[in-house]
């Protein structure tokens, strides 16, 4: 019965105005070759650093202005600012949702009984 509630509430989600817009953009940002172009080329720079600091090394300034380079381009893009606004949105839908199982959660605890339907 709690696994059917839970798969009520996903479906829910996955319909939500938010969900949705997520996925228009995500799509949206993923069909504009700049964005996906300099996303992918910052998240390799970031992969490097990385491995540079579980070595004990240093990354070097040109990584991180290269980075930031690519971090200024993207940030102007259309596409990128989208899907920013909807990720928002839909953390803050996801925050509200949360929010309401533990205010059913306390409710829960404190009745003496107990319903599932």
């Amino acid at each position: 019965m709690l696994e059917d509630k839970a798969r009520d509430v996903g479906r829910l989600i996955g319909q939500s105005d938010e969900y949705k817009a997520v996925k228009r953009s995500s799509d949206a940002l993923s069909m504009d070759p700049e964005a996906s172009n300099a996303l992918r080329r910052m998240e390799a720079i970031r992969q490097a650093a990385q491995q540079m600091i579980d070595r004990g090394e240093q990354p070097g300034a040109d990584m991180e202005q290269e980075l930031d380079q690519l971090l200024e381009k993207v940030q102007v893009n259309p596409a990128y600012q989208s899907a920013i606004v909807a990720q928002d949105n839909f953390d803050k839908l996801m925050l509200r949702v949360n929010q309401w199982i533990a205010d059913g959660i306390k409710a829960g605890a404190a009745s003496p009984i107990i319903t599932l339907g």
